[in-house]
């Protein structure tokens, strides 16, 4: 029989060799790399707010269990476990990311059932704000993220699940002092982080959270259904709406962002309200007085049709699925209110370009939008197609200023304040608009937005948004004139900060003294500028009480909010 080579007492087999030293190296990055992911989706919090390096000195429960079950189970079983839990910790990593997104913007997390909507508002303020190009390449990158936090989550916790069984000794001890210590700071609750307890189950709860979430977003439909099938005025008859009305040209103007941040706020508050003060005393001079007060939003940051129907329907539209089913039905606006009672509707839309489906549900004989008003070939001022003055002289010559022409209802939201805040036109004389080329040289000098400055060039979009319609009334305004100008919601969380409310402010102006006599009862306070202790309703009642006082019936009990 013949034997084979010798081998030498002292060498190693090709198979048990020592790998290379770039190998192990390799490996152990690899390792290290995938426990701080694993560790990121147990731990991290999801608000951007609170990511620091001290948030991640937490023992997470939910990882303790999963390197015991690893040990328990057979390999099969292991692999399947791992797999799946990858699968959910992906997922729960994606949601955080999303909810980081949500509190930068909307100060609040993301909804997996009803906010898949705003994508498409996203992506539609991307192309915007920075081209079609740039919005692509931000769709692509987000869904190329989104793969692979999927598929890398999924292989860090197989790979750490086969490096536990591997190491069965060393993980066995680690739980065992890790459980130890979990249970030790429960009972005693050690924070390292105020508000943030070392013994760590928040996995688990945002788990929970979102699975109840789902539930809630789903019963939503039926909550809004019977929300909706009240209305007080569906069946009231035209000549009793908006009798106190009759004769005037009433103007709804939505300025955007414009919160109680900006009329409260310290760092933001001196400059605005200068505005707002030397508004209520131009105007005065002219003959004008105004009431003020604040509403409560049903959104924050964005989603300003969301604020339009909810002042429109007086049904409380704060997420997009309530907002379809809004449209789609026959609910009574203030709009359709304002059509059936005979006036004529028009609404200018300077950041819509063709279609608005919902001009029908609206009930608006014409709409105005980025491509038909005025024709104006001036340049793009970041997200505003076009400045708010232009806005306002386009509504002025084509519906306001013809004298033989019946009462005008008008809806014209201002979005020069529309984030990002640069750069910002300024005023100009009302006779040099023309086409609005007169612009271009002021786009042209005009800065661009600087993350350094967003606080002052919020606050500077918005006394632009401010002047504009002050020196509009003050110049076109007459005995007709009635205007209804609000916020639709506060800023981003970046110029508010974390902990700021949904209100906004409301004005009532007229030169008339029975427009406001209507509203006495209301206790709204006099002047542009609401004070602190004006009255705050829900944005939803607003519809019926402003209906309640300018009909027949007279005015409407005092508000609650």
């Amino acid at each position: 029989m013949r034997e084979g080579p010798a081998i030498a007492d002292n060498a190693v087999p090709e198979a048990d060799a020592p790998r290379p030293r770039w190998r192990r190296v390799a490996a152990g990055v690899i390792t290290t790399l995938a426990a701080l992911l694993v560790l990121f989706a147990l731990v991290a919090p999801n608000d951007l707010a609170h990511l620091t390096p001290r948030a991640f000195l937490r023992i997470p429960v939910e990882g303790l269990l999963g390197v015991a079950l690893s040990l328990v189970l057979p390999v099969r079983g292991r692999r399947w476990v791992a797999a799946v839990a990858g699968a959910v910790l992906g997922l729960l990593t994606i949601f955080k990311l999303a909810d980081m997104g949500f509190y930068a913007v909307l100060n609040r997390p993301f909804d997996p059932v009803l906010d898949w909507s705003f994508l498409t508002a996203a992506v539609d303020f991307l192309r915007l704000s920075i081209g079609r190009f740039g919005a692509v390449a931000a769709v692509v990158v987000a869904v190329v993220l989104v793969v692979a936090v999927l598929v890398f989550m999924a292989l860090s916790v197989l790979r750490l699940s086969r490096l536990a069984v591997g190491h069965r000794t060393a993980s066995t001890r680690g739980v065992a002092v890790l459980g130890v210590a979990w249970i030790i700071c429960a009972v005693l609750g050690v924070q390292v982080v105020a508000g943030v307890p070392v013994a760590s189950r928040s996995a688990a709860v945002l788990t929970y959270e979102r699975a109840r979430q789902v539930g809630a977003g789903i019963r939503d439909q039926e909550v809004f259904a019977n929300e909706s099938a009240v209305d007080a005025f569906r069946n009231t008859p035209s000549d009793q709406l908006l009798t106190g009305l009759r004769g005037k040209d009433v103007i709804l103007t939505f300025i955007e962002s414009y919160g109680r941040s900006a009329v409260e706020d310290p760092g933001l508050a001196p400059q605005v309200d200068a505005v707002l003060d030397d508004g209520t005393r131009r105007l005065r001079a002219a003959g004008f007085a105004a009431r003020s007060a604040w509403l409560t939003s049903p959104t924050f940051g964005g989603g300003s049709w969301l604020a339009h129907a909810t002042l429109n329907s007086g049904l409380w539209i704060n997420n997009q699925q309530r907002y379809r089913t809004l449209v789609q039905s026959d609910r009574l606006t203030l709009t359709s209110a304002f059509k059936r009672a005979d006036w004529h509707t028009v609404a200018l839309m300077p950041a819509t370009m063709g279609a608005w489906p919902e001009k029908d549900f609206y009930r608006f004989d014409r709409v105005y939008d980025s491509t038909s008003m005025g024709g104006y070939n001036g340049p793009r001022f970041t997200f505003s197609a076009i400045p708010d003055q232009y806005t306002l002289a386009t509504f002025e010559r084509s519906e306001h200023a013809p004298a033989s022409r019946a009462p005008v209802f008008a809806e014209i939201p201002l979005l020069c304040s529309h984030g990002p805040w640069a750069p910002i036109p300024r005023m100009l004389d009302w006779n040099d608009l023309g086409d609005g080329s007169v612009f271009a040289g002021i786009a042209k000098d005009a800065s661009g937005p600087d993350p350094g400055k967003v606080r002052v060039q919020y606050r500077q979009s918005i006394e632009y948004s401010l002047s504009s319609l002050i020196s509009y009334v003050e110049k076109y305004g007459d005995d007709r004139t009635v205007l209804v100008f609000l916020g639709d919601h506060q800023p981003a969380p970046i110029v508010t900060g974390q902990h700021a409310s949904h209100d906004v402010p409301i004005t009532i102006l007229a030169r008339d003294p029975a427009v406001l006599d209507r509203i006495a009862g209301w206790g709204w306070q006099a002047g542009l500028r609401p004070g602190p202790q004006a009255p705050v309703w829900k944005m939803s009642a607003f519809r019926d009480r402003f209906l309640a006082a300018y009909g027949s019936a007279g005015a409407p009990s005092p508000p609650t909010r």
